[in-house]
């Protein structure tokens, strides 16, 4: 029961009956109500002493529910809190990979470059008035190729001045050689002075060496005439381009008509450590070749593979490394210059040596797999990673298995259980596969037949699927269901083997 108190801070006014107050501190009412009287009678401290009282209520009151509900939540937390190792003689569920004796390939990775073989901007070799232009951005051309034309006329007349020039002097020298024919013969008859047979032979071959000027004057300006065809220097992946039709070019023009670069091959260019300079120095010299793959930015996809074509011939003094480049077919086009690249380079191979799974390894120990369904530790020294394996030195022979998954519930002597990894994957993927034939089913429908189901029972449903699956194609019947009862199987299995006291498959 509350009751109105205006002597009390706004937020206590309303404060308990002194009668109910009485019974929560277990005091005698009179007794209580006297002292209460007492108190409020005493303005100076009459708030302060009913928040006291409060709170000591309050408090008391916390204290003696925690008391009453601690044994409960202890006894249902040791019950639901298991230890380390729930069920001491439970068998563990894992994932085992098979040790096995490999050739291990020794890489080293680096960051690379795509760089193309060859790059040439295409410019005008005459100034003219761009009339045409013969090819498409980012195709591929091949050297020779005719890419744009120039406005040529001009080029064109000087050509024709040119072979005028070369007509008149060539008939002036041709009246010379005729005209030292005769002077020759009448001097053979001591009929003319000599002197004019010289002059003669002079005049011809002045007109000889006018003929010489005029066939060069032809000559160039041909070549002029022939600038006003573009044509591709090499072959190669055309570039964006940087003219249109209408404007005047010319040999000044820095970005000229447009760039092309060889990118088949294509060439990648690395930085490999100095430490690894001895033995790829020693692999070329021997006429060996050294594999290059390259891989996305993630990793995960390998780009192409190559060979190791030259070393640079220096060495880097601020970072310890020497520029290597390595040379793509490049056949379908999926490199670019100025691409970055994640490269590895083998340097050796290691033959026949002893793999693991790169997950199985835990600080350089492993966890075998015995006969009986028990696990071990063994002490290894990890070699050199490839792929998914690892080259290692121990106490392992060639088959064992060893705990890839569920390494960290194990401890020495523990049981195990083998299980499938990959049956929940492949019961996902064969519900899946029967959830898209369910949905073909249904869209080969008509609205009729479709009508028809929604009517249905289920069990003539069922028949009615039943028998436009067996008038289906046998391949596309039989392939999801197939799918279907190797995941189930596989999924029976596992669960199989993961029952207590089931033993490893060897």
């Amino acid at each position: 029961m509350l009751v109105a108190e205006p002597w009390l801070p706004y937020g206590l006014r309303y404060r308990i009956a002194p009668a109910r107050l009485a019974t929560l501190f277990s005091m005698p009412a009179p007794l209580f109500m006297s002292s209460w009287s007492a108190v409020r009678q005493q303005g100076r401290v009459r708030w302060g002493f009913v928040s006291l009282v409060l709170l000591v209520a309050v408090a008391t009151g916390a204290w003696w529910w925690k008391q009453q509900q601690a044994p409960a939540a202890a006894s249902a937390g040791a019950a639901r809190t298991p230890g380390r190792f729930s069920g001491a003689g439970a068998a563990q569920p894992v994932s085992v990979g098979v040790v096995q004796r490999q050739d291990v390939r020794v890489m080293v990775s680096a960051i690379g470059t795509m760089s193309a073989r060859a790059t040439a901007v295409v410019r005008a070799k005459a100034s003219g008035e761009l009339l045409s232009i013969k090819f498409k951005e980012g195709d591929e051309v091949k050297a020779g190729q005719l890419l744009a034309e120039i406005d040529s006329r001009s080029y064109q007349a000087t050509l024709t001045q040119a072979q005028g020039n070369l007509q008149r002097d060539q008939a002036q020298l041709k009246n010379a050689q005729l005209d030292l024919q005769r002077y020759q013969d009448l001097l053979a008859k001591d009929s003319i002075a000599a002197q004019q047979v010289d002059t003669q032979k002079a005049l011809v071959r002045q007109l000889e060496g006018t003929v010489a000027a005029d066939q060069a004057q032809v000559d160039a300006a041909k070549l002029q005439l022939s600038y006003t065809r573009i044509t591709a220097p090499i072959s190669g992946r055309l570039g964006l381009r940087q003219a249109d039709v209408g404007n005047v070019v010319g040999p000044s023009d820095a970005a000229g008509i447009v760039t092309i670069t060889q990118v088949r091959p294509i060439d990648a260019v690395f930085s490999v450590p100095e430490a690894q300079l001895v033995a790829i120095n020693q692999r070329l010299q021997s006429g060996a070749s050294l594999p290059v793959e390259l891989w996305d930015r993630e990793q995960k996809q390998r780009l192409a593979r190559g060979r190791l074509g030259a070393v640079d011939n220096a060495i880097d003094a601020t970072t310890g490394t020497i520029k290597a480049k390595a040379a793509f077919a490049n056949e379908e086009g999926a490199l670019f210059p100025n691409q970055f690249v994640n490269v590895k380079l083998q340097v050796n191979l290691l033959k026949d040596v002893l793999t693991v799974p790169s997950t199985a390894v835990q600080n350089n120990y492993v966890y075998l797999v015995r006969p009986d369904g028990t696990v071990t530790q063994r002490r290894i020294r990890v070699g050199v990673v490839d792929g998914d394996r690892v080259s290692v030195e121990g106490e392992l022979q060639d088959g064992d298995q060893v705990v890839t998954d569920g390494i960290d519930r194990l401890r020495e002597g523990a049981k195990v259980a083998v299980i499938d990894s990959g049956a929940a994957t492949r019961a996902d993927a064969a519900a899946q596969d029967a959830g898209a034939r369910r949905a073909a089913l249904m869209a080969s429908l008509t609205p009729q037949e479709r009508e028809q189901v929604a009517k249905m029972t289920q069990e003539e449903r069922r028949a009615f699927f039943r028998n436009r699956r067996a008038q289906a194609p046998q391949g596309a019947a039989s392939a999801p269901a197939s799918g279907a009862s190797a995941a189930v199987a596989s999924t029976q299995a596992a669960s199989a083997a993961a029952s207590p006291g089931s033993a490893p498959v060897r």
